[in-house]
């Protein structure tokens, strides 16, 4: 087999270990499927009838200018549809912002255990990745902009709210990190729980910086996970060189007609949002009664804080998972010392409440 030498010198490995494999080797389904983020409460009922109607079409590719789409979301968002760029989920758009960077050995910043799948892309285009940690469990970004300069790196990622702490920083600190950025220097922000944050976490647009891409998706507060389909917001120039590697037939008509339906039902976004407010409350709750923490969180899941260190987290995950509980966890120290709980419908939260002391008298050394 002939592969290149970058490609044969990188592990056969995947940013996560879906719940499905999982599923597989323990011989049975999962009782709470609350570790991905998925919306558990599903796409809007439009979204549905959209995509089911549109099933019937899909023996035709998709309009590979995706022109519908991005005149509602440039609409949506107050832009021009040359600001949008549109593709197979956030982790099919930070592969193509990569592949437009980086090239073998281009210097890259990110966070240490910040969101795999970027880190997965840059290894994969050759990048060289610089890290630094988190602060108080959250991304750093007087850090970040650092080793932006110190580095040279032409690309820095930072997600706000972030993933995997749940944590956020404020639009006014965004905005001063952005207008700080070396010359050169581009920030992909990714804002995929962009819907679940205080509105004043979220900067203002303004479609003519071309420091910043940010990042949106479908897959989280529009539950359309499996869609794959999200899109990016930016600079006219940085986003017309996209069409230029992407691939142009890679979202699907389905996703497409379930995306537009979705962007235009406020009710349902709201009704989402609302129920994930209380599940928050309710993983805290949870968590209190078992003597735990929680951080604070803008998005659909909570990091609990499971008291000691990364190994003993690893052993509370692992307990979860035999009761049939997924779940997931951070992996870098000292943000690994939590667990991290997706927003799941009540009778998934109830069967976490039930499992979760005994996950943590088993990892203590009790039975």
């Amino acid at each position: 087999m002939r592969l290149t030498p970058l490609a044969a010198g990188l592990p056969a490995t995947v940013p996560f270990v879906g719940p499905e494999t999982q599923e597989r080797a323990l011989g049975r389904a999962f009782v709470a499927r609350i570790g991905a983020n998925e919306s558990v409460f599903g796409p809007s009922p439009k979204a549905v009838a959209a995509m089911a109607a549109a099933a019937a079409e899909a023996w035709m590719y998709a309009d590979p200018e995706l022109h519908e789409l991005k005149a509602a979301l440039a609409a949506h968002h107050g832009v021009r549809p040359a600001n949008i760029a549109v593709g197979e989920g956030i982790d099919g758009l930070l592969g193509n912002l990569v592949r437009l960077m980086v090239a073998p050995g281009t210097p890259v910043v990110s966070s240490a255990g910040a969101y795999p799948t970027f880190a997965y892309h840059v290894a994969g285009f050759g990048g060289a990745l610089h890290t630094v940690p988190y602060r108080q469990d959250g991304e750093d970004p007087e850090a970040l902009l650092l080793a932006t300069r110190k580095t040279a790196a032409p690309l820095v990622y930072l997600a706000n709210p972030d993933n995997p702490m749940g944590t956020w920083q404020s639009g006014r600190a965004i905005a001063e990190m952005i207008g700080r950025l070396p010359g050169g220097a581009v920030l992909c922000l990714d804002e995929a729980y962009a819907d679940f944050a205080p509105a004043d976490a979220i900067p203002p647009l303004d479609p003519g910086e071309p420091r910043v891409i940010r990042m949106r998706t479908f897959s989280k507060a529009h539950g359309m996970a499996g869609a794959r389909i999200g899109y990016a917001i930016g600079h006219p120039e940085l986003v017309a060189a996209f069409d230029r590697v992407r691939n142009h037939f890679g979202v699907n008509r389905i996703a497409v007609a379930g995306a537009l339906a979705a962007l235009g039902d406020r009710g349902w976004l709201a009704h989402v949002v609302a129920e994930v407010a209380a599940g928050r409350e309710r993983i805290a709750a949870i968590a209190a009664a078992n003597g735990l923490a929680t951080l604070g969180s803008a998005t659909n899941f909570v990091a609990i804080d499971c008291g000691r260190d990364g190994a003993f987290a690893a052993a509370v995950l692992d307990g979860l998972i035999r009761r049939g509980i997924f779940v997931r966890k951070p992996g870098v120290a000292p943000q690994d010392r939590c667990i991290r709980v997706s927003v799941g419908r009540p009778a998934d939260l109830d069967a976490f409440a039930a499992a979760l002391p005994e996950a943590l008298s088993t990892a203590g050394g009790g039975e």
